[in-house]
């Protein structure tokens, strides 16, 4: 009964040396990081789909662009990445086309340029912390590593002065020291996998901008 006290996960956690606790303290931080960040880049990509689908569906429908761009500078706040997009491009058609000395070419050239730089912006924005997620999944597993080393090195020397070295005696310091590593794998796992799983919904959306931006300047071309 006392080894398997001994063998719980509390008491391996109390019982490791301080360097492991360190290890141990900082993978659990930087775990609840990642969560955190997990949440808010799905709420934040589910969000930008669905602003996406209901402008694509609002512009495709036949309406008048310019009441499509009243509507997105009236309500900037709440707007979508494409409206933003598509009010950037509109913005600077409508301005470049005033201008009589300008050639077609060039005004929607101008309009493409501006719906990039939004683009470009948006597409940032998306892809803010992911780049920590992928740091937090392909670090942690060697951090937990460490741990698990520096706590069996911990454990072997305090069997130099042990006269007869038993299994009983060097299998707490290195549960202990492998605890580190278990952690690490449960930081690592889940923000890798939402790293790729965001990277990729942050790829289709970018497609979908490009696409639109295509689109958009053709339309904008058969107007001038």
């Amino acid at each position: 009964m006392n080894v398997i006290q001994d063998l719980s996960i509390v008491e391996l956690v109390v019982n490791a040396s301080l360097v492991v606790k360190l290890v141990m303290a900082l993978l659990v931080f930087v775990s609840l990081q990642s969560w955190y960040w997990i949440f808010r880049k799905a709420f934040a990509i589910r969000d930008a789909r669905a602003r996406t689908e209901n402008f694509e569906h609002d512009f495709w429908s036949g309406g008048d662009l310019e009441s499509l761009f009243q509507s997105a500078v009236n309500d900037r706040h709440h707007a979508g990445a494409l409206e933003r997009i598509f009010e950037a491009g509109f913005r600077e058609f409508t301005k470049l086309r005033g201008q009589k000395s300008i050639d077609p070419a060039t005004v929607v050239d101008g309009a493409r340029r501006a719906m990039r730089a939004t683009l470009q912006r948006e597409i940032d924005e998306l892809d803010s912390h992911l780049a920590f997620l992928a740091s937090v999944g392909s670090v942690s597993p060697y951090v937990g590593l460490f741990g698990t080393v520096w706590g069996i090195m911990h454990a072997f020397r305090g069997l130099a002065n042990v006269s007869s070295a038993t299994l009983a005696a060097v299998a707490p310091g290195i549960a202990e020291a492998l605890v580190a590593t278990a952690i690490g794998l449960f930081a690592a796992i889940p923000a890798v996998v939402a790293y790729n799983r965001f990277a990729h919904d942050v790829d289709r959306l970018s497609v979908r901008f490009e696409s639109f931006m295509e689109e958009f300047s053709n339309i904008l071309q058969r107007q001038h």
